[in-house]
C-alpha cells in the first residue's frame, strides 16, 4: 500500500456530518481521507431550515461553504467516488471504491446517511423535498396554516399528526390501505378532527415539485398544499453491515456515547445513526465524532 493511500482516518460520506468530523480531525493534524459520491439525500430540497446562522440557505450552498473551509486544513484529502467495499486489516481497515482505488486507515467514520424507501406514486419523486417533506422542524414553518396531508400509517402517522397539528388545523391522514391505529389513537385523531382516508394514491399533480392535488384510486381528488411522508428507510451504504456493525430495530447503526459502533475502530454520525434528521444535528454529531476519534488515536500512543 502506497504511503499516500494510508491515513489516520477514512470518512465515508462527505456531506454535513462527514465534513464536520473532518474539520475536528484536521484541526488536530490528523491525516484524513473523505470519500464522497456527491449525492446527499436533500439535494432536491430548495432551502434548509432550523440551523442557526444558515436558516433558509440552499443545502448545496451550506455544503459548499463547509467543503471550502475543510479544504484549508492541509492534512485532509478529498476523493470523489463511491466506497463499495470495506475489509478489516492487521492495523485497521481498507476501503475500496467503485473505481478500484483502495485506501487504508486506522479508524473509519461512516457519515453515509440513509435512503428513504418511498412508495411508487406518479409525481412523488418530483415533489420529494420540495412540497412533499419528512420533517416539521425542517420545513413545517414554511407550510404553516396550509391545507396539509400526511402519508403514513400506524405510529408513524400518529406521531407526525401530533406535531403537524400545531402548525395547521386543516389536516388529513392518508394510509394508502387499511389503517392500523389503536383504539386510543383513533379516539385522539377524532378529538383533533383529523380524518383518516384509506384509499390508495394514484398520482401527485404538481408544478415544478409544488403539489396542487392528489388523485386517489377511487377518482376523488384532494387539494393539499403540503404533504408529509413518514416511510421506512435503509442504510445508504452496506459496508458497515459487511464489517459486522449492528443495527437498532429501526435500522440505525448502534452507537455508544462516543459514537463508536459495535465494531471497535468504526464510528458513525449523522442520519445513519440518529433519529433526528437535520443539518444542524448532522454537523453536531460529526463534530463530536471527530473529537472522539482524535482522542482515541491520541490515547493509543500517549
Amino acid at each position: 500500500m502506497k504511503n499516500e493511500n494510508l491515513f489516520d482516518v477514512i470518512i465515508v460520506g462527505g456531506s454535513y456530518a462527514g465534513l464536520s468530523a473532518a474539520m475536528s480531525l484536521g484541526r488536530s493534524l490528523r491525516k484524513v481521507l473523505i470519500i464522497d459520491s456527491g449525492k446527499p439525500c436533500n439535494r432536491q430540497t430548495p432551502h434548509s431550515h432550523n440551523f442557526l446562522t444558515q436558516d433558509g440557505k440552499a443545502p448545496a450552498e451550506i455544503s459548499e461553504i463547509g467543503k471550502e473551509q475543510v479544504k484549508k486544513y492541509e492534512t485532509i484529502t478529498f476523493f470523489d467516488g463511491l466506497a463499495t467495499e470495506g475489509t478489516k486489516t492487521e492495523n485497521g481497515f481498507r476501503i475500496k471504491t467503485e473505481s478500484g482505488d483502495e485506501f487504508e486507515a486506522q479508524k473509519l467514520i461512516f457519515a453515509t446517511g440513509i435512503t428513504d424507501d418511498v412508495p411508487y406514486i406518479k409525481g412523488f419523486n418530483e415533489c420529494w423535498g420540495i412540497s412533499l417533506i419528512h420533517c416539521p422542524y425542517c420545513h413545517g414553518y414554511e407550510f404553516r396554516n396550509k391545507k396539509t396531508a400526511i402519508i403514513a400509517n400506524s405510529d408513524r402517522a400518529f406521531h407526525l399528526a401530533s406535531l403537524v397539528k400545531n402548525l395547521t388545523d386543516d389536516l388529513v391522514i392518508l394510509t394508502r390501505g387499511k389503517s392500523d391505529f389503536s383504539d386510543e389513537q383513533i379516539e385522539k385523531l377524532s378529538q383533533n378532527n383529523i380524518p383518516v382516508i384509506e384509499t390508495e394514491i394514484n398520482e401527485m399533480i404538481h408544478e415544478n415539485g409544488n403539489i396542487t392535488s392528489l388523485v386517489l384510486a377511487d377518482g376523488s381528488i384532494l387539494y393539499p398544499e403540503a404533504v408529509y411522508g413518514a416511510f421506512h428507510f435503509k442504510q445508504h451504504s452496506d459496508i458497515p453491515g459487511s464489517l459486522g456493525c449492528e443495527f437498532t430495530e429501526h435500522g440505525h447503526l448502534i452507537i455508544d456515547q462516543k459514537q463508536t459502533t459495535t465494531v471497535s475502530g468504526i464510528y458513525a454520525c449523522g442520519d445513519n445513526s440518529c433519529m433526528m434528521r437535520s443539518v444542524a444535528n448532522a454537523v453536531y454529531t460529526g463534530n463530536f465524532t471527530g473529537a472522539m476519534v482524535n482522542m482515541e488515536l491520541a490515547n493509543e500512543v500517549f
